[in-house]
């Protein structure tokens, strides 16, 4: 037997072993992977924000005094575009809270103080309705409802829709300690972005071959374009469709309109789907001051929506990703199938890249044929 052969034995024998082992021990494997995988989260966590605040910090970059290159310029350039990165996304905050949760509170407060006549006038409908049934009145008349209980259940329902809604939006953040570490290494991240790259590039270069290395390169480069751009026609698509729904309110003279169309348009952050969420909250604070209006609303959404979702949202964030609008739906339906809202949120921009890579290879196949059809 040649030496190949028996290399290839020993480490098709050394593969099953590993595999038995594996198999045997599989709780103990799967504990220690899920620790592990805990541990480096609030890393993952911080990578992922720190991709997402570069896009922010690259912007204001370019304007930081782009035609100075003084030595106080260069060097305070990356630390104070840092902080206006953070500082912007923190005061978009601030306001999304300041419109929202007020009108949350004088919402509740309607339902407190609507609740107890309108039990009164059930009572006193029902009493006339069933005179024929004097068994049902006596039961109307001794039922006294726990108004207070009912309103601090509906109450807190609607706090909870709301802290589900900053869940949504912050579930990255869901532990405190997990979320320092994170920011802390992203802004590390950001601020030593450069060096890191330089660092990672080395590497490539000392232990991977230099046709491979630029192959990497180059689908590292288009899923950054990609998901640049995805995140970029995402914003730029939920400040339209908040835009859009504002104005309507407006026209239609629907109450909490700036309310509304703040929350619809943080919600469609999430593609599709993330719009109806905002359109079910913003319906039932507008359902305290008049049903009917709420009625209105939701009408005036599902219009807005399928609007949205077959002509804007496809034209925005299928253009800047380069995916056809067909696409651009089954990316989010099958992402969010499988993932749930992370897979509805990144699907696009992972169909993108795939998309982008295999009509590459499709296009360079196509004219390799050609060539060789014109040579022949």
């Amino acid at each position: 037997m040649k030496t190949g052969d028996i290399k290839k034995c020993c480490l098709v024998a050394v593969l099953a072993l590993a595999v038995c082992v594996a198999v045997r021990n599989f709780s103990v494997i799967s504990e220690f992977v899920m620790k592990a995988v805990g541990a480096v989260m609030p890393l993952v966590t911080g990578c992922v924000i720190a991709y997402v605040f570069n896009i922010i910090m690259t912007f204001f970059e370019k304007h930081y005094f782009p035609k100075r290159q003084t030595e106080f310029v260069i060097k305070s350039r990356r630390p104070v575009c840092t902080a206006l990165a953070f500082a912007s996304a923190f005061f978009i905050i601030i306001v999304v809270v300041s419109i929202v949760y007020p009108e949350i509170v004088k919402a509740v407060k309607i339902i407190a103080v609507e609740i107890p006549p309108f039990f009164s006038e059930l009572q006193t409908f029902a009493k006339t309705a069933l005179r024929e049934y004097p068994q049902i009145q006596n039961f109307i008349n001794s039922f006294e409802p726990d108004v207070t209980g009912i309103t601090e259940k509906i109450g807190s329902g609607a706090y909870d829709v709301f802290g589900s809604l900053i869940s949504i939006i912050g579930s990255a953040f869901s532990v405190i300690t997990n979320a320092v570490i994170a920011v802390i290494f992203a802004v590390y991240l950001l601020i030593c972005k450069d060096r890191i790259s330089a660092d990672i590039r080395r590497f490539l270069n000392a232990y991977i071959g230099e046709k491979a290395n630029r192959r990497i390169s180059y689908v590292i480069e288009v899923a950054d374009d990609c998901f640049r751009s995805f995140f970029v026609g995402q914003f730029i698509d939920a400040c339209i469709l908040g835009l859009m729904c504002f104005i309507g309110m407006s026209l239609l003279r629907l109450p909490y309109s700036a309310m509304a169309g703040t929350i619809v348009g943080v919600t469609a952050l999430v593609p599709i789907v993330g719009a109806l969420l905002g359109a079910f909250i913003s319906a039932f604070l507008i359902f305290t001051v008049n049903p009917m209006q709420a009625v209105i609303f939701l009408i005036f959404l599902v219009i807005l929506q399928q609007l949205e979702e077959n002509l804007i949202y496809p034209k925005i964030v299928g253009a800047s990703v380069g995916l056809p609008s067909i696409w651009v739906i089954a990316s989010v339906v099958v992402g969010g199938g499988l993932f749930g809202v992370v897979g509805m949120l990144l699907g696009v921009p992972f169909f993108a890249v795939f998309y982008k890579l295999i009509f590459e290879i499709l296009e360079r196949r196509e004219n390799h044929a050609q060539r060789s059809g014109i040579s022949e």
